[in-house]
């Protein structure tokens, strides 16, 4: 298991005793320490440009520096205070942000900080996971989504069969089908031989894709019947891409059926679908950006 950013600051800490320490090295160093599995060491960030591990130290390392336990010589280095060594013979277990705290200068921080401070967070006696403020900002921002991505199904699931096919086609001319102008049909109705839609694969519809929507109640599973009639459909077209759309689930057997297809039948579910709406902004639309800036080392070089 990962360890929280406060259970790394007395080994961040510990780690420069000898002298000047890198971080990236530090990372590697305590990931040993702590025995993680290659997964655990390798495992990401929501946004993709960190470990999670490595997100840790740094932030570690961050608040140690606040309360001058250690500093920065040099970029991507760090090495420890004279305080740095008192804070290790006072604290020979576990050093946190309650005990950075008898610190002038990291109240001086907390006091800069706008907002909720940490430690009402996840301070060692609320007792709460030790995230850092990235892994709370992302946090909330899942929680946001998990809520927005629930909130459209329940919209697509109270709306028409035809509103909820027009959506389908919207969402793939966002993602780029349909070439110029977004070339599309909705076929849905009496004689579609079991197609809800066709668009443009290419911008000169040389090649087609034929589309499945299917609006269920939730808690409702689609079946392998399903996709082999979708199939049956395609090849009555004389086809080869088609996509089905649900606001449900695929049952193992449909997922199954799918794949023996080959390439030809993509499945998109409740879930998935959800988060292409949210990606491509359709039926939704993008209401506060919170920018998360950095300091520019290059700069101060």
């Amino acid at each position: 298991m990962i360890p929280d950013f406060q259970t790394l600051m007395r080994p961040v800490l510990q780690s420069a005793v000898a002298g000047e320490r890198r971080v990236s090295d530090v990372v590697e160093e305590i990931s040993a320490l702590f025995e993680l599995t290659p997964e655990e060491r390798s495992e990401m960030l929501p946004s993709g440009r960190q470990s999670r591990m490595a997100n840790r130290v740094h932030w570690a390392r961050s608040y140690l520096k606040q309360a001058r336990l250690v500093r920065s010589p040099r970029r991507g280095w760090f090495e420890i205070t004279e305080d740095g060594r008192t804070a290790l013979a006072e604290a020979p277990d576990r050093i946190t942000v309650a005990y950075l705290k008898r610190f002038p200068s990291f109240l001086d921080f907390q006091s800069r900080t706008r907002g909720p401070k940490d430690d009402a967070a996840c301070t060692e006696e609320s007792g709460d996971v030790a995230a850092t403020p990235e892994e709370v900002l992302a946090a909330a921002h899942d929680e946001i989504r998990d809520g927005l991505a629930s909130e459209l199904l329940g919209r697509l699931r109270e709306g028409s069969p035809r509103f909820f096919e027009e959506t389908v086609v919207n969402l793939l001319i966002a993602m780029g089908y349909g070439g110029p102008g977004g070339r599309s049909a909705i076929l849905g109705g009496s004689g579609d031989n079991g197609v809800d839609g066709v668009i443009d694969k290419d911008p000169l519809g040389v090649d087609q894709v034929y589309v499945q929507a299917k609006r269920y109640g939730e808690g409702t599973t689609v079946g392998s019947g399903e996709i082999r009639d979708f199939f049956g459909a395609l090849s009555l077209k004389d086809v080869s891409r088609g996509v089905f759309v649900t606001t449900a689930r695929f049952s193992p057997s449909a997922e199954a059926t799918a794949e023996k297809l080959g390439a030809r039948i993509v499945l998109v579910d409740g879930p998935r679908l959800a988060d292409l709406m949210i990606a491509y902004e359709v039926g939704c639309r993008v209401r506060q950006v919170f920018p998360v800036h950095e300091i520019d080392e290059e700069y101060f070089e």
